[in-house]
């Protein structure tokens, strides 16, 4: 699935809602074959503006300090075995282009 993409992926991060979802984060690991950091907060917006005003009210002197905090985290990485990958990225493009002929 990277083919669409001009820069490699090598690391997916996800989070929000879906990101709880394990299923969903081990398919997306195996279809795009990189690993993907989902964050095991889904509230990760709110806890972005929140180093952000941080930020602005000096708890935090820099991006730099906010990138040394620690980040919970789980890794997926691929596991798929190449053939079913390739038949579920080959459903996935017949599908689409049914639709994109509609």
């Amino acid at each position: 699935m990277q083919e669409a993409c001009s820069i490699p992926l090598t690391t997916l991060h996800a989070d929000g809602g879906a990101s709880a979802n394990a299923l969903l984060m081990q398919f997306q690991a195996d279809l795009v074959q990189c690993p993907v950091l989902a964050s095991t907060s889904t509230d990760v917006s709110a806890l972005g503006a929140a180093y952000l005003a941080g930020l602005g009210v000096g708890v935090w002197s820099s991006t730099e300090a906010l990138g040394a905090l620690h980040r919970g985290e789980q890794r997926y990485t691929p596991s798929m075995a190449d053939a079913r990958r390739s038949a579920l990225l080959a459903g996935w493009r017949d599908a689409l282009a049914r639709v994109l002929q509609e």
